[in-house]
C-alpha cells in the first residue's frame, strides 16, 4: 500500500499520531462524543501496522472475504464494509465527503493535513523523519481540553480553505413574466448583470446554469448544461456541483435584481463546520433555496430531491432569518405585477 501521496490541504483530516501505548485511542475515544454534541459527524480510520481482526474467523462474512468478495454486514443496529486492499486515500476520500473531520488513529509518517503527536515514556518527539506536527503533548496535559480548544481554532479555518464557486442560475421561457427575466432591467442593467455583480465576493467569473440568452456583457462566461436526469432549477444546481464536486457553491437566480454585493458576503459569513447549506428564510417563512450556499457534499442529497427547497430539510442545512432590511435582496421578481413593484 502507497500511503505517501499528498492529500489536498483543504480536507478536515487530523493525524492522532503517537507511539503504542501514547493514548491514542482513549482521547480520540473521550473526543467524539463531545464533537459530535456540537453538531459535527466525525469519522475514525485506524491504522494497525500489525494486522486487524474484524471478523470472527469461520463465520459467513469471513468465509465470504475470503474467497474474493466486498463484504458488507448488516444487523438492526449497525454495518461495516470490509474489503481487500485500498491506499489511504481512496479510503479517506469517501469519509471526508460524508462527514464533517475524520481523525485517523496512527500513520505518523503519513503526510496528513493535520497531525497531532501524542508523548509517550521514551519518545517525547516524533521520530526522525516524519514531518511536521502542529503540537506535541505530554501525559501531564489536559489532552481532550487542548485537543477541543485546538480544533475550534483549526476546523473553521480548514472549512473557509475549501474551493468556491458561484453559478448564476438563468431563466427558461419565464412564462408568468412573458419575457425572458434575465435580460429585463433594473436602475439601468439587465438583472442578469446585477446578480452577476452581486456574486464578486465569491468570483468575478459565475458560471451560467440553464439555457436562456443572456446579456452581451455575460456571454464571454462558461455555461453549463442542466443535468440530463433532472428537471427544474435543481438540474442546474446538480449540473454545476457534478461539474466541481470538490469546491463549495453559491447559487443565484436571474429573477433577483436586488441581490447585492453585502447580501453575498452576509451568506458567507453564514458558514461553519457541520453546516452543508444555508437557505435563507425571509419574515413570511418562505426559503430562499436559490440564493444560498451548498457544500460539496450537498450534491448526493441534492440528487434525491425534485425541488431545491427540500433540501432545507436536511439535517446539515442552516435556515438563518433574514432581517426585513437584508431579506429585500432575496425577494424573488417573476410576474408583471412582482415587476411593476419592482
Amino acid at each position: 500500500m502507497n500511503d505517501s501521496v499528498r492529500f489536498p490541504a483543504h480536507w478536515p483530516v487530523l493525524g492522532i499520531c503517537g507511539f503504542s501505548g501514547s493514548g491514542k485511542t482513549t482521547l480520540i475515544e473521550r473526543l467524539v462524543p463531545r464533537l459530535a454534541h456540537r453538531g459535527l459527524s466525525v469519522a475514525v480510520l485506524k491504522h494497525d501496522a500489525h494486522g486487524m481482526r474484524v471478523d470472527a474467523h469461520g463465520k459467513d462474512t469471513d468465509r465470504f472475504f475470503r474467497a474474493g468478495a466486498t463484504v458488507v454486514g448488516r444487523d438492526p443496529e449497525q454495518s461495516f464494509l470490509r474489503r481487500a486492499g485500498g491506499t489511504l486515500i481512496e479510503w479517506l476520500q469517501p469519509l471526508v465527503r460524508a462527514h464533517d473531520l475524520v481523525l485517523v488513529e496512527g500513520h505518523k509518517r503519513t503526510p496528513l493535513p493535520a497531525r497531532i503527536w501524542l508523548a509517550s515514556r521514551g519518545h517525547a518527539s516524533p521520530p526522525s523523519g516524519a514531518g511536521d506536527f502542529e503540537a506535541t503533548w505530554t501525559r501531564e496535559d489536559d489532552r481532550l481540553a487542548a485537543m477541543l480548544e485546538w480544533i475550534d481554532g483549526w476546523l473553521p479555518a480548514q472549512h473557509l480553505r475549501r474551493p468556491l464557486r458561484a453559478g448564476l442560475l438563468i431563466g427558461g421561457d419565464s412564462g408568468r413574466m412573458g419575457s425572458a427575466k434575465q435580460r429585463l432591467e433594473y436602475a439601468g442593467r439587465p438583472w442578469a448583470s446585477r446578480v452577476a455583480r452581486a456574486l464578486r465576493p465569491v468570483t468575478r467569473q459565475p458560471l451560467l446554469l440553464g439555457a436562456g440568452e443572456v446579456p452581451s456583457d455575460l456571454s464571454q462566461l462558461i455555461r453549463l448544461p442542466d443535468a440530463p436526469d433532472l428537471t427544474g432549477p435543481i438540474a442546474g444546481l446538480v449540473a454545476a456541483l457534478r461539474w466541481d464536486p470538490h469546491a463549495d457553491w453559491v447559487f443565484a437566480a436571474c429573477d433577483m435584481p436586488l441581490l447585492d454585493e453585502a447580501a453575498v458576503e452576509w451568506l458567507l459569513a453564514q458558514r461553519a463546520p457541520g453546516r452543508w447549506a444555508v437557505i435563507p428564510r425571509r419574515d413570511e417563512g418562505v426559503l430562499e433555496p436559490l440564493a444560498a450556499w451548498y457544500d460539496a457534499r450537498m450534491l448526493e442529497v441534492l440528487e434525491g430531491l425534485d425541488r431545491p427547497v427540500a433540501a432545507a430539510d436536511h439535517a446539515k442545512a442552516h435556515t438563518p432569518q433574514l432581517s426585513p432590511e437584508r431579506a429585500r435582496a432575496w425577494r424573488s421578481f417573476n410576474s408583471p405585477q412582482d415587476l411593476e413593484d419592482l
